[in-house]
């Protein structure tokens, strides 16, 4: 995974990565701000789209969509809708496309579109050979909208803290990502945990740590989504100037860029430009190198265990079976999301790539105006 980013390396199309984790208030939206924001800084054309209907994003840049401005909800259900006229420059090199509270509607509208896991994939489709890495911010759920981002995206990274609950909402975020990966996108991989709110001197943070990445090193060469997956280096520091920045429409580097939060961020930009970030050629028609869960060496994800023994963190289960908790057969309940799941991995295993259109448009412009460790573990 090491070596130089380069867009010769995505075959002319964009690095899409989707910020994902199903839990609220962990760092998604200042993450993808900040990581887009420290991109753009070392020279790449940056693209931000808001999935989340708390619509957060852009206030991150001191703008307020308003009611006539088309936004990812018009591009999303209106297949007229211009990607153009929805992207607003916030920066050199760093647009984006903003989000209304009306998104949170958009599960029960889009229910009856055929492919409708597709849509946002059809919608960026024109503009996304303007970028060279396009960033989704994800709601803090497990909808449509979030199968949507990891049916177009590459790969995903999961801001989180170091927290026992954490781990237990990874187990089923690493079960949806599998899922999308047998039958939406063959290519979609888990590249990174990036520590949010980090606090360097917590045992339980450590242990936690610890685990997760002793328990990511038994996936190597397995072939699974988060068999490449890292820990994220440095951690994001808690700072309180990364929560004062959205209040000023600026991020970190506008408002602090000294401080250690805008160093963080720009440390972990520096490192995904660094790694290589390759698509299997199941994106250029070729069928995925990746083995089969059947195939592969314990096909579970992480799952932290109830108990836990002295002095260590309770151990993450991992039995030696390729059948996954929450794999797709149990995921096949009533829901329109997961019914389709279903319909997606028997009709169409390999999914067409997306094809940027490469024709020009313009943007409009706006500047900016702890757990407490019980001896040493992780125990219920």
């Amino acid at each position: 995974m090491s070596g130089p980013y380069t867009r010769a390396t995505m075959e002319g199309s964009p690095r899409i990565i989707a910020i994902l984790n199903q839990k609220g208030g962990v760092g998604k939206t200042t993450s993808a701000v900040n990581l887009g924001a420290a991109l753009a800084e070392a020279g790449e054309r940056v693209l931000l789209v808001d999935l989340d209907p708390q619509s957060n994003l852009s206030l991150h840049f001191g703008v307020e969509p308003d009611e006539h401005a088309t936004t990812i909800y018009d591009l999303l259900l209106d297949p007229d809708a211009s990607a153009d006229a929805a992207v607003v420059a916030a920066r050199e090199q760093l647009h984006f496309i903003a989000a209304v509270t009306e998104l949170a509607l958009v599960e029960g509208q889009l229910a009856s579109v055929p492919d409708m896991q597709r849509v946002l994939a059809r919608a960026l489709a024109p503009i996304l050979s303007r970028y060279d890495t396009v960033i989704l911010d994800c709601p803090p759920s497990l909808g449509v909208l979030t199968v949507n981002a990891l049916t177009v995206a590459h790969e995903v990274i999961v801001p989180m803290q170091a927290h026992y609950l954490a781990l237990r909402g990874l187990e089923k975020l690493l079960s949806t990502v599998h899922l999308v990966a047998q039958g939406l996108n063959p290519a979609l991989r888990v590249s990174g945990i990036l520590l949010c709110m980090h606090e360097s001197q917590s045992s339980h943070g450590k242990a936690v740590v610890e685990e997760m990445r002793a328990q990511f090193e038994q996936y190597r060469g397995s072939g699974l989504p988060w068999s490449e997956c890292e820990i994220l280096s440095p951690p994001i520091r808690r700072n309180v100037k990364l929560a004062e920045a959205p209040s000023f429409g600026q991020t970190i580097f506008d408002y602090a860029p000294q401080c250690a939060g805008a160093q963080d961020y720009r440390a972990v930009a520096a490192s995904l430009r660094r790694r290589r970030a390759a698509v299997p050629s199941s994106r250029s028609g070729a069928s995925s190198s990746r083995p089969t869960p059947s195939n592969a060496p314990d096909a579970r994800p992480l799952t932290p265990s109830t108990t836990g023994t002295p002095n260590t963190p309770g151990a993450l289960n991992t039995p030696g079976t390729p059948s996954m908790p929450n794999s797709p057969d149990s995921l096949n309940t009533a829901s329109p999301v997961e019914v389709r799941f279903e319909e997606a991995q028997s009709a169409s295993p390999e999914p067409k790539p997306v094809v940027a259109a490469r024709n020009p448009g313009e943007v409009r412009s706006s500047e900016p105006a702890a757990s407490n460790p019980r001896s040493g573990g992780i125990s219920l």
